[in-house]
């Protein structure tokens, strides 16, 4: 929507195509690498679990595998989960996953333009969606229209601080872009409330994944879709020389790496439609004709 863009500073700049198009080719191989991915849902389902929400439809907002899809259905009881992704091969590989008789359905579309109708969704679920959103106010504001009064969002997201190794090995390469730039948790819980979701609650874990070598950091990052989609990206091959200078920054002295994830926790409430005060609508049909 207009003017949404600049309320949250300096997105990341990617490119959607490129980024469903390594989702698509990750989807048979992540759930063997999306080690990160449990470990926030684990953490996000715990934070969610005292809270009280009578809830008949859930959204798991970016979905990928739909690895999130059963264990919602046992917190919220009976309700109808909709698993959501950019991705169609994800969304293929969630489909094989579900139970027969299970109140599921699949759906393949943006998280900044949801096929939803105005609060329609009683919980959104948003495991590690907003490092992949160009415009992440965007999609905060659809949350927030299809979200009723009373629901929730749930979301876990990657801090500034997260893979700051990699950055500072590829800034000892070249200038150029190669890493995501992740969001200050104050920054998104001030856009929630900028689009009209209430009393937001953030807080911060911390996460080191270590590694034996690059090669297996740099396997890890491609079967989960992780790799650079920054429209600011080099085209050319990265080459031999410059690959190997990366490896030896990377691995240091010792041989392994360890990288630094800031993990970021969040929950907010819908608060029902808003009425903008510059904007009204009417209905078309009660316009009466003007008589001479």
């Amino acid at each position: 929507m207009p003017g949404t863009t600049n309320d949250m500073r300096e997105p990341a700049d990617l490119n959607k195509r490129d980024v469903r198009r390594r989702f698509d080719r990750a989807a048979a191989s992540f759930d063997n690498a999306d080690f990160v991915h449990r470990v926030t849902r684990e953490g996000l389902l715990e934070r969610v679990r005292p809270l009280r929400v009578d809830a008949q439809t859930v959204l798991d907002l970016g979905a990928a595998t739909g690895s999130t899809t059963e264990l919602l259905r046992k917190r919220f009881g009976g309700a109808r989960i909709v698993s959501l992704d950019l991705s169609h091969n994800m969304l293929r590989e969630a489909t094989r996953k579900r139970r027969w008789f299970s109140r599921t359905s699949f759906v393949q579309a943006d998280a900044e333009q949801l096929p939803f109708r105005d609060q329609s969704i009683d919980v959104v679920f948003a495991n590690l969606l907003l490092p992949w959103l160009s415009d992440p106010a965007a999609a905060l504001t659809e949350v927030a229209r299809v979200l009723r009064e009373g629901g929730v969002l749930a979301f876990a997201t990657l801090g500034p601080d997260s893979l700051l190794q990699l950055s500072r090995a590829w800034s000892r390469i070249d200038a150029g872009t190669h890493v995501n730039r992740f969001l200050d948790m104050h920054d998104i819980g001030d856009a929630m409330v900028r689009v009209g979701l209430a009393d937001p609650v953030l807080d911060v874990d911390r996460l080191t994944v270590k590694y034996a070598d690059a090669a297996s950091l740099f396997q890890d990052l491609t079967q989960t879709g992780a790799r650079n989609a920054l429209r600011q990206r080099g085209r050319g091959l990265l080459g031999r020389r410059r690959f190997e200078k990366l490896v030896a920054e990377l691995q240091g002295e010792g041989g392994g790496i360890a990288l630094e994830l800031e993990l970021v926790y969040g929950h907010c409430w819908g608060t029902g439609p808003r009425n903008e005060p510059t904007n009204y609508r009417i209905d078309a049909a009660t316009i009466g004709r003007r008589r001479k």
